[in-house]
């Protein structure tokens, strides 16, 4: 979210200042948790791509020199 489409960061910050100690650590716990989510999501769905690509046969497989070719 940018500050266009609500509230911008600095106020994020400011409104969470004014929450007391306890609070404070509510917040960054509940943060913490779902950027662990949403990062548990894009890896399910890179799995999930790459499970696709197998069963496509679109997969690329090679050793670690082809890869350093490839990005040459």
């Amino acid at each position: 979210m940018n500050a266009e489409q609500g509230v911008s960061l600095q106020n994020a910050l400011d409104t969470v200042e004014h929450l007391t100690h306890e609070e404070q650590i509510a917040v960054l716990d509940i943060l913490q948790r779902r950027l662990l989510e949403q990062r548990r999501t894009e890896i399910a769905q890179n799995a999930s791509a790459a499970a696709q690509a197998v069963r496509e046969g679109s997969a690329a497989y090679g050793t670690i020199d082809d890869l350093k070719r490839d990005l040459e």
